[in-house]
């Protein structure tokens, strides 16, 4: 793997983008510090509200959030949000950061970003060099529009079938499994010079509530956590990982009252003390219902802060002023000054050994499209997993060849629907298809089986992206599986979905839509490549 990766290094140079000296940390008063303990989630439309605060010092980082942009509109936010750094007292560049991890946190039309394989699919492929590879690709896409650090990758043991959020965001639901690749990826980020974060501390993988609008509280005994849901944490902090997040979860076993984002006993006795690790410690988003601390975002910055991160994710937040005012309200009573220093001193050692002081300007590292498509269709082939094959159906045997392929997914993925009929165009076959909508009406339903009429195959891919299926989908599907027993159904995101589904007689997981899964799932109906995908959960 190392070989691997310094042969890329020499391919694709990027030196680092200049911002300034680094300031002498004493030299910095409390509130520049404080200010360097502050992330505000920015975008391309309102990045212009956040100006003065920028200027100001009041943050000193921003996280990007997805909108349908081009990669060098991304570059030229990042660029003018450093100017706008440049500016304040200290002079000290901003971290910039992005929620870059696949699956169903991104869509194809995000920032002009590659889009990654979920976490799930490259589980399934089993293959730790190649999930290396691809976040080394995609990293060095990522610093060379001056992102410093990705939040990724997930390493929560996704034990639950009925999360609600994490699903193919997970490795799966084996803790070696997701150790190794988690590695892997941390691996592939610190080759591209990206800070990679571990996600979400303790564990995030046995919860059936989504932390962005409920509290969860797990009662899971200390040696389950220990043996499953930290055994991937250890791994990532001897992997070098610089970076962990907390989880907006009552742990009951370590903290009974207290969040780990607000846990002293989960961020600094076990965390730092118990488990050794030196890095930043992150928080979640503090705007999160799960992060709440009656309504107050000052509070929840300070309390988090106290706890133990060095870096709080306020979300979004409109009055800089008043805001930035609340939080050193509350210095002395729920935030001491010296966790404020210890917490800046870190965000700026870490900015240093990132190379932000750097002079060196930054260079274009060419184009890594076709490398990156490449990789990701590897993956893909590799990922692809016959689940279920009752009557021999793959690879087709027909010597006719007329097939309809019905899709049910949001419009935005149409052009990833549409590598799925390619490699049976380039074979001869005559290929009807439709698109349905997630929620199909009674009008997708009546074309969907005016394609299927008269086709010798029937193919129907399906998208349900965490626990809970879509009702008007899964009548739909049932009513095509009822009159054509014999299709075939591709599961493109969540394959916890297959048991919704009893009566499918041949079924594939792809754990992901995009151009290469579509093209890898035709590739083994065909017989072209083999499923070689291995699951990485348990279904019952």
């Amino acid at each position: 793997m190392r070989k691997l990766f310094f042969t890329l290094l020499l391919a694709l140079p990027f030196l680092m983008h200049a911002q300034a000296k680094e300031p002498d940390f004493d030299s910095l008063t409390f509130d520049q510090k404080l200010g360097q303990t502050l992330v505000a989630f920015v975008d391309i439309d309102n990045a212009h509200k956040y100006q003065k605060a920028i200027e100001s010092g009041m943050v000193g980082g921003v996280l990007i959030q997805w909108g349908n942009y081009s990669l060098e509109q991304t570059t030229e936010l990042s660029t003018k949000l450093q100017s706008w750094a440049a500016k304040s007292p200290s002079k000290i560049p901003l971290l910039i950061s992005i929620d870059y991890e696949g699956g169903t946190v991104y869509t194809p039309v995000t920032l002009g970003f590659n889009y990654l394989p979920t976490n799930m699919m490259i589980a399934a492929a089993d293959d730790e060099e190649a999930a290396a590879r691809i976040f080394y690709l995609a990293g060095t896409t990522l610093r060379n529009a001056g992102i410093h650090i990705n939040f990724s990758p997930v390493v929560d043991v996704n034990i639950n079938p009925g999360n609600p959020i994490i699903g193919v965001r997970s490795f799966g639901a084996d803790p070696d499994t997701v150790s190794r690749m988690g590695s892997a990826v941390i691996s592939g980020l610190k080759a591209a010079n990206v800070m990679s974060v571990a996600k979400h501390f303790p564990g995030h993988g046995n919860t059936v509530l989504d932390t962005h609008y409920a509290l969860p509280v797990i009662d899971t005994s200390k040696k389950e956590m220990q043996t499953v849901h930290l055994a991937p944490f250890k791994k990532a902090i001897e992997a070098g990982v610089p970076g962990i997040m907390s989880a907006h979860i009552i742990y009951k076993s370590y903290d009974p009252k207290n969040p780990a984002t607000y846990s002293k006993k989960i961020l600094q006795d076990l965390l730092q003390k118990e488990m050794g690790f030196k890095g930043v410690i992150i928080s979640d988003a503090l705007d999160m219902q799960g992060a709440t601390q009656d309504g107050n975002i000052a509070l929840s910055v300070a309390r988090t802060l106290e706890a133990g991160s060095d870096m709080a994710l306020m979300g979004r937040f409109l009055n800089a002023n008043k805001t930035f005012a609340s939080i050193k309200g509350y210095v002395g009573t729920e935030l001491s000054e010296e966790r404020v220093n210890a917490a800046a001193k870190k965000i700026l050692d870490l900015k240093r050994d990132m190379g932000l002081f750097d002079e060196t300007p930054r260079e274009a590292i060419g184009d890594i499209h076709k490398a990156y498509d490449a990789a990701a269709l590897d993956i893909a082939r590799k990922a692809v997993t016959l689940y279920k094959d009752d009557k021999g159906k793959i690879p087709l045997q027909t010597k006719s060849k007329n097939i309809c392929a019905v899709f049910f997914s949001p419009t935005r993925f149409a052009e990833e629907t549409a590598a799925f009929y390619r490699p049976f165009v380039a074979k001869g076959w005559n290929i009807k298809y439709y698109n349905a909508a997630m929620q199909p009406t009674s009008k997708d339903i009546n074309r969907a089986r005016e394609c299927a009429e008269g086709s010798d195959v029937l193919v129907i891919g399906t998208l349900q992206w965490a626990a809970k299926p879509f009702s008007k989908q899964t009548a739909a599907i049932t009513k095509l599986l009822a009159q054509y027993p014999d299709a075939i159904m591709i599961s493109t995101m969540s394959p916890y979905e297959v048991k919704t589904y009893p009566q499918a007689r041949t079924v594939l997981f792809t754990y992901g839509m995009s151009r290469q899964s579509m093209t890898a799932a035709a590739e083994v109906i065909l017989g072209l490549t083999p499923p070689l995908g291995k699951l990485p959960i348990e279904i019952n």
